[in-house]
């Protein structure tokens, strides 16, 4: 990608990261009876974000990077799902979703952005 030498590079691994974080420190207050259910799977998707992200990256052909890429916009999606429930479930105040939700959907764009970018791009196979 020019510029970016590596994922580490790119914004959208960084925002997702944050939102990793954000997303361990939120949780931490849930029940200790959704230690395996709603906890765990919030904790999975936000990861699964940054995660693939990198691997697609790490891909030789524009297909498989765009898989993963796709894979961690469906996480995503996914995570943002899990907050409402949280929300609705009173585990968290509006407050705390609204802010998730802001940071997610900086990844959603940024994320779109480099999907786009990887589809259009001719020096890939």
């Amino acid at each position: 990608m020019g510029e970016y030498r590596t994922y580490r590079d790119l914004d959208v691994w960084k925002k997702a990261r944050s939102l990793v974080k954000e997303v361990y420190l939120v949780t931490r207050s849930f029940p200790k009876d959704e230690m395996y259910g709603l906890m765990s799977q919030m904790r999975r998707y936000a990861v699964s974000i940054p995660s693939n992200i990198a691997e697609g990256y790490g891909r030789q052909f524009k297909k498989e990077t765009v898989q993963f890429l796709h894979i961690a916009r469906g996480s995503l999606f996914e995570l943002e799902t899990q907050l409402f429930i949280a929300s609705d479930l009173s585990y968290i105040d509006e407050e705390c979703l609204e802010k998730l939700l802001m940071q997610l959907d900086d990844c959603k764009k940024l994320l779109n952005g480099l999907i786009k970018y990887f589809e259009n791009k001719e020096s890939l196979k």
